[in-house]
Order: C-alpha cells, then structure tokens, then sequence
C-alpha cells in the first residue's frame, strides 16, 4: 500500500478521498489554486501545495504542476477524482512516466472509451447493445444530415469527447438541424476542446441506468449493481439511486452481464461505470437496453452504491493501483436496501437552473435521520466559504439509506427540510418537489420528467405574513434573545413604561415591504404587515432565520425566502445609477453577440449567449427597445454586471 497519494481535485470529492485515505493511514497532498487557497479540502489533507491562478486551465489542469508537486512532496501516486484530468489518457501517461502510480485505469483503456463513436464501435464488436446511430468520422454537415435523416428523427447530436450532456441537442426537425449542430459544436469545443460529434437515435421514454463496475490487474471484473440517473435536467443528473426501481431478475443479470463484458473488453482496472439508456415504454426490458458510454473514473453518485453494498470504492481503488487483488469476488457482493443522493447546487431552479455564487453566510445539515434510516453529508465547503464562479457550484451531496425505497425517499426528504443554507441561491426546495412527486415516489421516472414539469416543480414557495413577521423579527436583531448568554442581550425586547415599537422595512422579489412590530417586556412581538397581525412568541416563531450582511433569510422546510433588509444609503446609490439595462443573470463568458448597438429588437429577441460553468445560455430581450450599449463578444462578466443597455424613450 502507498505511503502517501497526491489527489489532482478539489472540493468534496477531494475530501472524500481525504476521508479513507486517512482511515487507511495513507497521507495525503492536497493541490490548490488561487481562490481554494482556503478551501476544505486544503486544510483537512496532511499537505497542500498551491498550483497556480483560480482559472482551471492555469491550475487544476496543468498537469506538469500537479505531476512536479507529487514528486516534490513524496507521493507515490495520484487520484484523479473525477473531473479535471480524471479521464484524460495524456496525463496518464506523464505521471506513469514521472516513476507515479495513477489511482485509475490505463491510458489504454482510458482511450478506448474517451470517444463515444470509438468506444461504440468496440462494444458493438464486443457483443454489447449499441443505440442506432451514426459513430463514423465524417462530420461535414451534409453527412451528418443526411445520416439524421436516414436514423430517423428525432436524433440526439452528442459530443464525441466528454460528458454530462455538455454539446449535447435533441433536433426533432430537419430544419433545426443546421443550428442545433453548430450550437453543440461550441459547446463541445469550449468544454472539451474537440467539437466533433456524433448523431443517435432519440429514444421517446428513456431511462438512465448505469451499472458499477470494478476491475483490477489480475484479471478479475466484477459489477456492484446499477444505479439509476433517470432525474435529469439539461442531461445534468439531479437525484440518483440505488437500486433501480423496477428492476426485474432478467433485466439486472442481462445488464451487469453486459457491463461485465464490456470492461473486459478493454482489460479494465479500477473503478468504471458503463452508462445505459434503456426503452422504459413497455417496462424494463432486457432486450430494450443499449451502451450509451463508460465514464472510466470513479462517479459522483458512487455513494448510493457504497451503501447498498457495504463497499469502499474509494478504498478499493487504492488498493488495486497499489497492486492488490479485488477484496470481493462477485458472489462476495450481496445488495441490501435502497439508497438516494441529492445533489445540493448553488443555482436558481427558476431562471432556468442558472449557477449562482455567493458566500454561504450559514450552511447547516441535521446530524441524523430517524428510524431505520441512515443519512451521509458529502461536501467541500463549510459555513462562511465562497461558492466561487471558476468551478462547479455543488455545495453537498446529501445521501440517505434504509431498509426500503420508501423509507430511503423519506429520509432524503427530510433531510432536504432540514438544511438550512443563506448567501446563495440554492435548490433545496426544487430537490423537495422532485423527492416529493408522485411519480418519481412510485419509481416512474425517465430523463425528460424535469423538463416536462419543470414550471411545476420550480414554482416558488408563496411568501406569507408568517415569513415577513420572522423576517422582520430578525432583521431587528429581536430574536438574539433566544439564545442569548449575556442577560442584557436577552432583554433585547424590552422598554421602560410602554412597549417597545419599531418599524422595519424589507424587500422581497423587488417588493418594497413595511412590517411594524411591537414588543412587550417579555419578549412577546406582534408583527403588522399588510394589515395582518401576526404574534412571533419569545420563544421563538414557527421559522429559523439567518441573518447576513444586508439580508435575511427565513427557512420554511426545504424552501427558504430572502429578504434584503432596507439600507437607504445602498438604495440612493442604487437610484442614481438608474437606466434601463438588461444585467448578467450570473458570472460568465460572453460567447456570442447576435445584435449590435443602434439595433431595434423585441421582446423574447436573443441577444447574446452567455456561457458559465461550461454551459450555455441564451439572453433575451426583456422588452421591446432600441440597443444602445452592448457588451463585445469575448467579454468576461460578472454576476449583475451591465450587458445591454436600452435608449431611454423621448
């Protein structure tokens, strides 16, 4: 076994194999850039070594950096994580020629997978099911079209390189073709740097489910079961689990017989998973299944895996880069309840799923579960830490098991109602509704249910005279006499001969807000909004809160509301600025200008395209007006920066 291992990645994934690595008695080198300086991951591991500026093409993708920093603190090998160079078969090579040990598969075999039209063509040989479609090198438009045509549409262009549905378009007419192409192009260059593609069948009703596989240099495979990734928005995994539900005796033994020959076929070592898109119109089926791709690194949903099996993986892949045999031979894995993970994002569900930043001013979880059920917390940030616009704005992965799917489902869902997180906009409440619809409770689920009812499970939670009362409560620093050790802090509330009577103002969604609260000397308030009185008791109202610079935010179960708390100097300032301007909805690169100054343009009209965190996304006019100032492509914008600026009428 290693003495010591250098892991190429950051955040949770990197605490992660911080955690068993050190259960392990394996030390550790942490790597960091410029705005991780302080980050979790850096201070939890035995050593860090700062490799460059915040971008990750100055730092977590430099491979020589990463490589030198292994040598010069004594690691004996790297994990990749995943992400990053997870995957990339060059950088194999180069630690594998610095005298390291890369914790993952061969170059080989990472390459033989790297591209899906490749890795197609070798599972068709392999006798694995392939999707129809078109895997071939031409990529002039005409042959792609044409190719379309003759698979039959809709198709699906994909990226040949990469993942996570990054130069990914559904095109359901030929004469949509031209731009949903050119489109995936972009994005599959700017994330991948290869804008190659390929084109495959849209299959109507499908269902994600991938199975775990794991192999190591003696000649051993073996499958630790399937997950199921079918909760997707914008082919971005959401809710994963393990088992998949309505997985039948034939159905699972064709699948891991599949996904076995498949990681034999390229000698595979380490951990894999080998991806599926499964026909769910007529149940699931074993002849209504096909290899979508392999993804030859550990996942970011392996936990509902380890806990439906009692395994490591993490520790399994020490162990075999080290040199060891599987510690399980396939019938030594037995499968036992059912597992959820709910990915915690720093986004905005109803704007489209846009990544947001902020600084998480509180990020609290509950320490357990109830019952049978047991819950598990993956994340690399703590409470005052910076999401940051240069990576991926996961904030946790909360994970839960027990003895049954619905006892699992219930454990999440009580969980999300107990996570409390302010600075940032998050999708807790969104995660609450997708756990909390029937369909997705009874198993019926396939990749296109997020988009069919995203209105509904986006839909904002309705702010009550309740909300604004613990608001207002709070915003006027009454509530510190909850918890207060000194005893004048705890008389917050008091006045001599008359009670105590203050006016606070707030703001909500743009909504100027006046609640008028009275206090008595023990403690007791009543809030007047709207005409409405509410009683907010000493001892505390039905609603956390936290309090943040210039905010407030009341947590009502999953869902939470912010207000931001009336400064009359931040909104002089904010009148002055004044103008009608269209603002970046969140930090990006300005990839596509489509008007110029001087243009009329409608509303609804796209303006320009903004791309963050590898993804793009489309601005559009707010309203009818003519252009007088527009940002230039190539431009680097913040979150709320000016993009377009209107001529004022008249």
């Amino acid at each position: 076994m290693f003495d010591k291992i250098l892991i190429a990645n950051r955040g949770e994934i990197a605490c992660r194999v911080i955690r068993t690595a050190r259960r392990m008695g394996v030390a550790t080198v942490a790597v960091y850039s410029d705005a991780d300086a302080q980050a979790l991951h850096v201070t939890i591991a035995d050593e860090a070594v700062h490799i460059g500026a915040s971008p990750v093409g100055e730092s977590y993708l430099v491979a020589e950096r990463i490589i030198d920093a292994a040598k010069r603190t004594g690691a004996q090998a790297i994990h990749p994580g995943y992400g990053f160079l997870s995957e990339n078969p060059g950088f194999v090579d180069e630690v594998e020629a610095a005298g390291l040990v890369f914790i993952g598969p061969s170059a080989r075999a990472i390459r033989a997978m790297g591209l899906k039209d490749a890795a197609k063509r070798l599972m068709e040989k392999a006798g694995v099911p392939v999707v129809p479609g078109y895997h071939g090198e031409g990529q002039e438009i005409v042959i792609l079209a044409t190719k379309a045509r003759e698979i039959g549409y809709p198709v699906l262009i994909k990226a040949r390189a990469g993942g996570g549905g990054k130069g990914m378009r559904k095109v359901d007419h030929p004469d949509d073709f031209a731009e949903a192409l050119a489109a995936a192009r972009r994005e599959a260059k700017a994330a991948f740097g290869d804008d190659r593609v390929l084109v495959e069948k849209y299959v109507e009703k499908p269902r994600h489910i991938e199975v775990q596989v794991f192999g190591d240099n003696h000649g051993n495979v073996v499958h630790l079961y399937e997950r199921d990734c079918s909760a997707q928005r914008r082919h971005q995994k959401v809710i994963e689990e393990a088992p998949a539900p309505g997985m039948t005796a034939a159905m699972r033994e064709a699948m891991t017989e599949a996904a076995v020959k498949a990681a034999r076929a390229i000698d595979y070592s380490g951990a894999g998973t080998i991806e599926f898109i499964v026909d769910a119109s007529d149940g699931l089926r074993p002849d209504r299944f096909w290899f979508m791709e392999m993804n030859t690194r550990l996942q970011v949903e392996h936990p509902v895996t380890e806990m439906i099996t009692g395994v490591d993986l993490v520790e399994w892949q020490l162990r075999v880069a080290s040199g060891e045999r599987l510690p399980r031979m396939q019938d030594e894995i037995s499968l036992s309840g059912h597992a959820f993970e709910a990915r915690l994002y720093a986004e905005d569900a109803a704007k489209g799923f846009l990544p947001a930043i902020g600084t998480l001013h509180r990020l609290r979880f509950p320490d357990a579960t109830a019952g049978e059920a047991s819950l598990r917390i993956e994340t690399g940030v703590r409470e005052g830490d910076a999401i940051s616009p240069f990576y991926d704005p996961m904030i946790a992965k909360l994970v839960t098991h027990a003895p049954t799917r619905d006892g699992a489902l219930a454990a999440l869902s009580e969980a999300l109602s107990r996570t409390e997180i302010a600075g940032s906009v998050v999708n807790t409440a969104f995660l609450a509704a997708l756990a909390a619809d029937p369909d997705f409770a009874a198993g019926n689920v396939d990749t296109g249910m997020i988009g069919r009812r995203q209105d509904e499970l986006t839909a904002a939670s309705p702010v009550t005279a309740q909300h604004v009362a613990a608001a207002a409560v709070a915003a006027a620093g009454l509530d510190v006499r909850l918890d207060a050790a000194d005893p004048w802090a705890a008389l917050a509330g008091y006045a001599h001969f008359q009670p105590l009577a203050k006016t606070v103002s707030l703001a909500h969604d743009g909504e100027e807000i006046r609640a008028r609260l009275t206090v008595a000397a023990n403690g007791n308030a009543q809030v007047a909004v709207d005409g409405a009185s509410v009683a907010v008791p000493a001892s505390g109202g039905r609603f956390a809160t936290a309090r943040w610079p210039g905010h407030v935010t009341v947590f009502s179960g999953a869902a939470s509301h912010t207000f931001a708390v009336h400064d009359p100097f931040a909104n002089a300032e904010a009148a002055a600025a004044g103008g009608d301007a269209l603002r970046a909805p969140m930090p990006g690169l300005v990839k596509l200008a489509r008007a110029a100054a001087g243009d009329s343009v409608v509303k609804g009209q796209p303006l320009l395209v903004l791309e963050a965190m590898k993804m793009e996304h489309t601005i559009a006019a707010p309203h009818d007006g003519v252009i007088e100032e527009i940002v230039p492509e190539g431009a680097q914008v913040t979150d709320g920066a000016v993009l377009v600026r209107f001529r004022e009428e008249g």
